[in-house]
């Protein structure tokens, strides 16, 4: 993939599995970081739209089971598209992204569809990302999960979350208080988006997915864009070396525990197997009737049957 493409913040490097992106325009300082409660601090730089993001959400997934209790993640939302004022590396229009997302999602083996930006384009990832700087006003844990929801939405489902309505779904269902989502949305989330950014640039970040690991002292490990998990199990292990990792159970039950809904590469990360057979394990679940499932052209979403 030619680099001058890199210019453009929605073509990610598959190869090198990064989201880059142009420096801002913001002054740095130093950077005030809150005590850490656990051995390790992980400070996610993301976006709601990375897609680079989503194909390493199997990696991230199978982290926090193994080693949670060893660190905390300090979610930073660092603004992929501000909008479509700019014409770089090839991409001038929303419909450009289509066939990238597909390439994409083959080569991480998550389920895409770029049909999105055919059929109802984003004109900015900066109003899910606001709304995700709300969710966590409310609740850390349900913050996530609502930044898990809206994912699956746009990815998945070609849902334009920059839309209220789709915010207000996906907080509906992970039980965020909407009225108060609103307010913060419209209120202090704005400043606590601007914040990231300016951390952004703090860090000096050039893409997303990045992961800063460090401990009460000061040790640093970074990983960049979409690495395998051995890449991530080193860095705790670097700054924790008597770490003891945690036993995943593989059984249905506990897979959709852990996580109520997962696609076919997440189970097979979990588990240590291959797509095709954890595919093979869904299906069967699912003729059982104990699973439902979303089926795109590049992928399936499996969700436990309530």
């Amino acid at each position: 993939m030619a680099k001058n493409i890199l210019n453009n913040p929605l073509i990610c490097d598959v190869e090198e599995g990064i989201c880059e992106i142009s420096k801002s325009t913001y002054n740095t300082e130093n950077l005030i970081e809150k005590p850490l409660q656990k051995p390790v601090r992980i400070t996610y730089f993301t976006d709601p739209i990375c897609s680079s993001c989503w194909g390493v959400e199997p990696q991230l997934r199978k982290l926090k089971l193994e080693y949670g209790e060893y660190f905390e993640i300090d979610y930073k939302m660092g603004g992929l598209l501000p909008d479509w004022n700019y014409n770089r590396g090839g991409i001038s229009k929303p419909s450009d992204v289509a066939h990238h997302w597909d390439e994409v999602s083959l080569y991480y083996e998550m389920p895409i569809d770029g049909n999105i930006w055919i059929e109802d384009p984003l004109h900015s990832s900066y109003p899910p990302s606001i709304a995700f700087k709300a969710a966590q006003r409310q609740s850390p844990k349900k913050a996530i999960a609502f930044l898990r929801r809206i994912r699956e939405m746009v990815f998945m489902e070609k849902k334009r979350i920059t839309k209220w309505e789709y915010l207000v779904e996906a907080a509906l269902e992970v039980g965020l208080d909407v009225v108060q989502l609103k307010a913060d949305f419209e209120g202090p989330a704005l400043q606590d988006f601007k914040e990231d950014l300016f951390q952004t640039q703090t860090f000096e970040v050039q893409g997303f997915p990045t992961f800063f690991f460090k401990d009460e002292t000061g040790n640093q490990f970074i990983v960049c864009g979409f690495k395998p998990y051995q890449y991530f199990e080193k860095a705790i292990l670097n700054l924790v070396p008597d770490v003891q990792k945690k036993t995943i159970k593989s059984d249905l039950e506990s897979m959709f525990e852990y996580y109520p809904t997962l696609t076919s590469k997440e189970f097979a990360v979990l588990t240590d197997t291959s797509v095709s057979d954890a595919e093979r394990k869904l299906y069967a679940y699912y003729q059982q009737n104990m699973l439902e499932k979303i089926e795109i052209k590049n992928g399936i979403l499996w969700i436990k049957k309530r």
